[in-house]
């Protein structure tokens, strides 16, 4: 047989069944995947051009099979399927890497100092913004105060967001610009703090914030697209894959088709509108995008707000804040004015996430989605953060098909100061994942990045460990509500991309779906749950092509 013909025949034993010809085979690796609710094992994974895997198993096996495929060698490593972060903030992760940080300052002088050096370091900065202030960590008693911002800058407004995003922290030139006084009402659904003298002392909460926030000058197009780029290489160096974007605005969802447009996206991005008034009455005509660009983005969902965040006193609670008998925080919307805008979002085939801390906004929340047709249940709406819920109410979730969307780092974060804020009876409802499980709910995991960092090996950690990475408490903090290390897995995985629809192509690494997987450099599933926080993804794939190598 001549050369050509050996080589046709080649080809078409290749196309023959059971012989497709797989571009990449990955193999001698330590590989993970759930497959229902069982954890499989493998050594070798192989996936076509197009980036959708063909199948798992033994590399000799898949070699035999698939004689043309190219071969990369795992040096031995463990293989999981990409990560699923089911709750951040994509442009805000980038921003905030370009903006001034208070998260690792001990305490108020070293605040000051910080905001000082930044000050110094770029003068020409009309404002100075950043955040990630917490007063709790600087053991105040209080928030800070405008004054203490002007003891370092007053010359330029300064305004910087605490690190849950509930409350803002601003110098008396930036109260100024904004028009507040001690005559300023608060807003629906926010709070101007002020002194005995009636005077703001600088702490805006919650719908006040915007009073400050609309005066700021909007980040320009180039800004944003620097933002995403620096976005989409920290999400692909911890090994997320995909994530699901709380809260997209019109100038982001364009930022976002044109970068799947171009291939440029290197996480998936399953985007949340903000609000159903505004760009959702105009994007909505066409109705959800349920998939663009080979699934990189879709726009099928849209976020909501019941209420604020528990550090800053804004979630709402049922009776007053344990540590302040004056307020119960704050509920944004009257219940028929939430439902209202979730049975707009719903009728028109979106799936409804409302963002929800406390027991009293998590009670207002489910009694909205109770008064949904049952049909709706097939958009799998979720409540975002559940964080504290009364005992009575976590079977509603289950009854009532809402899908609990939680983030482990929060309960580590919070640990310092969430029962002092609800007392030891509240506290039961509260970070409560084992109970979400035990009833068989499906828990998405996410992050809430930037407020807590992106790495989801963290949010396993606290998951698992209920302690923060100095092994404190030495038992756990509730560690009765604890996950497994294969609970932790599937809700950073299988049920994060089931909280998105998209659980027959994402999720698990199974034949037909995306080849998005991470090398990484231990054994999760089998090494000391302490030391989880310090794995390192050393390759990210998505989509059958590598976006991220610790080696470069």
């Amino acid at each position: 047989m001549c050369t050509k013909l050996k080589y046709l025949a080649l080809v078409m034993m290749s196309l023959s069944p059971g012989m497709a010809t797989a571009d990449t085979i990955i193999d001698n690796v330590l590989g993970y995947t759930l497959i229902g609710t069982q954890l499989q094992q493998f050594q070798a994974l192989a996936f076509d051009d197009a980036g959708k895997i063909i199948a798992t198993g033994k590399s000799a096996e898949l070699a035999a099979r698939l004689p043309m495929a190219k071969r990369v060698d795992g040096g031995g490593k463990t293989l999981l399927p990409g990560m699923i972060d089911a709750h951040g903030h994509v442009l805000s992760l980038g921003a905030s890497q370009m903006q001034l940080g208070l998260r690792a300052t001990a305490n108020l002088a070293e605040a000051q100092k910080t905001i000082a050096d930044y000050a110094r370091r770029f003068p020409l900065n009309q404002w100075i913004i950043g955040g990630e202030w917490n007063q709790a960590n600087w053991k105040l008693g209080r928030f800070p105060t405008a004054q203490e911002i002007d003891a370092v800058v007053k010359d330029r407004p300064v305004w910087l967001s605490r690190v849950d995003g509930h409350a803002g922290w601003a110098n008396s030139k930036a109260l100024q610009l904004a028009g507040i006084t001690e005559n300023t009402p608060d807003p629906s659904g926010g709070k101007i703090e002020k002194d005995a003298h009636g005077k703001p002392t600088g702490i805006l909460i919650d719908a006040a914030m915007s009073l400050v926030s609309k005066v700021v000058p909007p980040a320009s197009n180039a800004e944003q697209r620097t933002a995403l780029d620096l976005a989409l290489l920290e999400l692909a160096k911890v090994g997320v894959t995909s994530v699901h974007d709380a809260g997209v605005s019109e100038s982001a969802d364009k930022l976002f088709r044109e970068y799947a447009d171009k291939g440029k996206l290197t996480t998936r991005i399953y985007g949340m509108l903000r609000g159903t008034d505004g760009y959702f009455d105009k994007v909505s005509l066409q109705g959800p995008l349920l998939t663009y660009g080979q699934d990189f983005y879709s726009l099928r969902a849209v976020k909501l707000f019941a209420d604020g965040a528990l550090g800053s006193r804004g979630a709402a609670l049922m009776a007053p804040y344990s540590d302040a008998p004056h307020t119960h925080g704050l509920l944004f919307k009257t219940t028929d004015e939430m439902h209202t805008m979730i049975e707009k979002a719903a009728s028109k085939g979106y799936q409804v996430n409302v963002h929800a801390i406390g027991d009293a906004g998590n009670h207002q929340m489910l009694d909205g989605f109770a008064r949904l047709p049952a049909t709706s249940a097939n958009l799998r709406h979720r409540i975002e953060h559940a964080q504290v819920v009364a005992l009575d109410d976590i079977p509603r979730f289950k009854q009532l098909g809402i899908l609990p969307s939680m983030q482990p780092t929060h309960a580590t974060s919070d640990m310092n100061m969430a029962e002092d804020r609800v007392g030891a009876e509240r506290i039961k409802g509260a970070y409560a994942w084992r109970s979400f499980l035990q009833q068989g709910s499906r828990i998405a995991c996410g992050s809430d990045f930037p407020i807590e960092s992106p790495n989801p090996f963290w949010g396993v950690h606290a998951a698992v460990t209920r302690q923060d990475m100095a092994g404190k408490p030495a038992q756990g903090w509730y560690v009765n509500q604890a996950m497994t290390v294969q609970e932790a897995l599937r809700c950073f995985t299988l049920d994060a991309a089931y909280a998105a629809h998209q659980e027959n192509t994402l999720g698990t690494l199974e034949a037909g779906k995306w080849a998005d997987f991470i090398l990484i450099d231990q054994d999760m599933l089998n090494m000391p749950a302490k030391d989880i926080y310090k794995i390192k993804v050393l390759q990210t794939w998505v989509a059958g092509k590598q976006v991220y190598s610790a080696t470069r």
